[in-house]
């Protein structure tokens, strides 16, 4: 009988990426639209992908088994 492979949850895979070294990267928010107002310094600090941390890395992991 053939072994049963999880299916990656589709939501999260367009929303976190895994790097090399096996940390979660996510994309900021507030940086879609109703830029004119904000200042450039805080737009430049958006555009620097966030990382995920602790437990919350370990369930984004368990969402993305073959990433």
């Amino acid at each position: 009988m053939a072994k049963v492979k999880m299916k990656t949850h589709r939501g999260a895979a367009k929303r976190f990426r895994i790097t090399a070294k096996g940390k979660v990267r996510h994309k900021k928010a507030f940086r879609s639209h109703l830029l004119g107002h904000k200042p450039m310094d805080r737009k430049r600090a958006l555009r620097t992908p966030g990382m995920v941390e602790g437990r919350d890395a370990q369930r984004v992991k368990k969402l993305l088994p073959y990433h």
